[in-house]
């Protein structure tokens, strides 16, 4: 940036406060890292004579870039031959697109302007979205959410909820939003499903788990979820011959309902020896131990323990590399958060549709990062103890 050109910045600043002054200066900023990748695309400046120029400058098309400071004018560079689009500029992205989406399905059904106009300042942009362009949209959507599961095998399969509130026969009421993700053979990590429906009964879990059988889902060794009847009961309907490992997160949570608040802290620190163990044998024999040692100041946890041995220690049954992450559901923790996130700018939504929609882009975009940036969740070494022999695969859905 030449000294005329920093002076002349300078005093634009000068004269804008607040959000504008963050707006001006990325949107200078950003102009001026266009210019200079086009520069070194081409190989030489404005009007420069050089052996390493390919082409010539011809002229700008405008864009306009959604920011959380605002949107930014910028001024893309056109080439006499070939194409260019600055690196820095991401096309916009699914969970943005998919916002604008609700924000037309909320102006069709009748949301109240105020409501629209928050999640419009909330995604910190002025432009609208065309009808076409939500159709198109909600295709990709779609695509990404039936995608087949058949390029690979997914040992261990994790689910969990949440819950969100849309308008349904015009009234607010409560909706579960069903999450699958599953780690592959190689030790990637992979979405693999999402549904909205109205609770968590065992049709509705049966259903989503079909819906990822049908869709090629297979090689499941374990399955990790918490331990809502409906849920568990469709888990031992559909994945057929994988084990169940019950969440110990939401375990202990359930301990707490059972013991005075003052304890908690013992008796949770206490059930997490259990999982602290070097062997299977000694996880399940610490877990007989706690059991015993709690139940004298407290039966009920005893009784919870002991009932739900089987399921707690079912990690201890896989290599023990993966115990640490095949525990609990906390690896859906993060999803879960940015799905509150965006849900906490819409807060009601037009309809379970709208939800869907704004869900599955979220878990698009984190299922991309994934993808793209492919650091093991589990090593590749460690999974091979998990197929030792012959590719296994799930027996047919049972049709009960």
């Amino acid at each position: 940036m030449s000294q005329h050109d920093l002076l002349r910045l300078l005093e634009s600043l000068r004269s804008a406060d607040g959000l504008e002054l963050v707006r001006e200066v990325a949107e200078r900023l950003l102009q001026e890292l266009i210019e200079a990748e086009t520069t070194a695309k081409i190989g030489a400046e404005w009007g420069e004579h050089t052996d390493t120029r390919t082409t010539w400058r011809n002229g700008h098309r405008e864009k306009t870039v959604t920011t959380q400071a605002g949107d930014l004018e910028l001024a893309i560079p056109k080439l006499r031959s070939g194409s260019f689009f600055p690196s820095l500029l991401e096309r916009r992205r699914r969970i943005d697109q998919a916002l604008y989406a609700v924000i037309m399905e909320a102006y069709v059904h009748g949301v109240s302007t105020r409501s629209v106009d928050d999640l419009v300042k909330a995604l910190g942009s002025d432009t609208g979205i065309s009808k076409s362009e939500v159709s198109r949209i909600c295709a990709e959507l779609d695509a990404f959410r039936t995608r087949p599961l058949d390029h690979i095998r997914f040992p261990y399969l994790f689910l969990d909820a949440t819950y969100v509130k849309a308008r349904v026969d015009h009234r607010i009421v409560s909706q579960a939003v069903v999450i699958a993700t599953g780690v592959t053979q190689d030790g990637g990590r992979e979405v693999v499903g999402v549904m909205v429906g109205d609770s968590e009964t065992e049709v509705f879990w049966t259903q989503f788990l079909r819906h990822l059988r049908e869709r090629g889902l297979s090689g499941v060794r374990l399955v990790v979820s918490d331990s809502h009847s409906g849920l568990v009961k469709a888990i031992r309907k559909v994945m057929l011959g994988a084990a169940w490992q019950r969440c110990r997160v939401h375990f202990v949570r359930n301990v707490f309902a059972a013991i005075p608040k003052g304890s908690a802290e013992m008796v949770a620190a206490t059930i997490r020896t259990v999982f602290a163990q070097p062997t299977a044998d000694a996880v399940r024999t610490q877990l007989d131990t706690v059991a015993d040692m709690l139940g004298r100041q407290f039966p009920k946890v005893r009784e919870m323990l002991l009932e739900a041995k089987e399921d707690l220690t079912a990690f201890a049954d896989f290599p023990h590399q993966h115990w640490k992450k095949i525990q609990s559901t906390n690896p859906l923790e993060r999803l879960n958060r940015e799905i509150k996130r965006r849900i906490d700018v819409v807060q009601v939504f037009p309809n379970p549709a709208a939800v869907l929609r704004l869900a599955t882009a979220v878990l698009a975009e984190l299922h991309d990062e994934w993808i793209a940036f492919p650091r093991r969740y589990l090593s590749n070494e460690s999974m091979d103890a998990l197929y030792p022999d012959t590719p296994t695969v799930l027996p047919a859905t049972s049709n009960d």
